[in-house]
């Protein structure tokens, strides 16, 4: 039984962010699939991202926030990311030692952050949603087969402008770790 203004942990918002968590090995396989093109991974990843924006737009304007949402839609997001990266290197298009300072930087802000989080809950930045946004971008548009239906050059530069975005991103997963540690150590 719940309290009156109890926020039910079935709804809408933790939903849609249960189907990201769903979606990650359905990426993985599709991705990983022969014969499967990357449209089908990119549409699945594109797919996750939107229910991550949709969510948290659900639970905000329907007050649906819960517990459960904020931990696994962060969850969600991790894990979402760290698998997309993982496969952009496995498949040569990705250099390694950027997928490894990714998730080095997820998992270590992540355990950092539940350490303070009995003091604190350290809400994401500006830096972080700049990163998320250009990470999101950036590997999106590395699913893409742009040769598929574009020009060379222009595949090509669609391609480098989705490198771009994983600079962008990477600058910004430094630039807010740092920001990150700075408020712990206050703390």
């Amino acid at each position: 039984m719940t309290k009156k203004n109890e926020v039910p942990v079935v709804n809408i918002a933790n939903a849609l962010t249960v189907l990201r968590l769903v979606l990650v090995p359905v990426l993985m396989w599709v991705a990983l699939r022969l014969g499967i093109p990357h449209w089908c991974a990119w549409g699945v990843f594109a797919l996750a991202a939107v229910t991550d924006k949709l969510d948290g737009h659900l639970a905000r304007s329907r007050g649906l926030i819960t517990n459960f949402g904020k931990l696994a839609d962060s969850i969600a997001d991790k894990a979402l990311i760290i698998a997309s990266l993982i496969l952009l290197s496995m498949q040569g298009w990705l250099w390694w030692w950027v997928t490894i300072v990714f998730i080095v930087r997820e998992l270590g802000i992540t355990a950092m952050r539940m350490m303070v989080v009995k003091k604190k809950v350290m809400a994401a930045g500006h830096a972080g949603k700049i990163k998320m946004a250009a990470q999101s971008f950036g590997i999106a548009g590395l699913l893409i087969p742009w040769g598929s239906f574009l020009p060379g050059s222009v595949a090509l530069v669609m391609v480098w402008a989705s490198y771009v975005l994983i600079a962008v991103a990477l600058f910004y997963a430094l630039t807010s770790a740092w920001e990150y540690i700075r408020e712990a150590r206050s703390l």
